[in-house]
């Protein structure tokens, strides 16, 4: 075996080495989640409690900070060269948001500060319902879909 041979079968090891080492980031379970924030009334502030709670803010906070993000994006390109429509449409969204809190393109609103122990017991109490979850194997789908049930957004434009 010559030198470049040898030098293209390492490089095609270490290729094979890092691609196995690179995986996406698998998403939370619904049954894993409930597994974890099944004890959350019991012991919050335990190990599992904690997990729970922090998932749960960490979805909030994500989608807040991607409705933000968006709409600074959106206002930032339409200042760029904007007709009168575009300018209409700009004000409204950022009126919007000022109005209704970061979220409300994600079709929640939180509104006044709602206490997070709050949302996090609601969020528990439909995981552990079975008949809420039973098409939701995700649990960003349960996180969501109970922030949009409960917390909805009023809008009267």
């Amino acid at each position: 075996m010559t030198t470049r041979q040898l030098a293209g079968l390492v490089a095609a090891v270490i290729m094979l080495a890092m691609a196995s080492a690179v995986h996406a980031v698998a998403p939370l379970s619904t049954e894993e989640l409930t597994l974890h924030c099944a004890v959350y009334e019991d012991d919050p502030d335990g190990e599992d409690g904690i997990f729970c709670v922090r998932y749960i803010q960490g979805f909030i906070d994500g989608a807040v900070v991607t409705d933000e993000r968006v709409t600074y994006n959106v206002a930032d390109e339409a200042d760029r060269a904007e007709s009168f429509t575009e300018r209409a449409i700009r004000t409204r969204v950022s009126s919007r948001v000022a109005r209704y809190g970061p979220s409300v393109y994600a079709d929640f609103c939180l509104g006044e500060p709602v206490p997070l122990r709050e949302v996090v017991e609601v969020v528990v109490d439909n995981l552990l319902n079975t008949e809420f979850v039973r098409d939701m194997p995700l649990a960003r789908d349960v996180v969501y879909a109970t922030l949009r049930t409960t917390y909805p957004c009023e809008i009267d434009d």
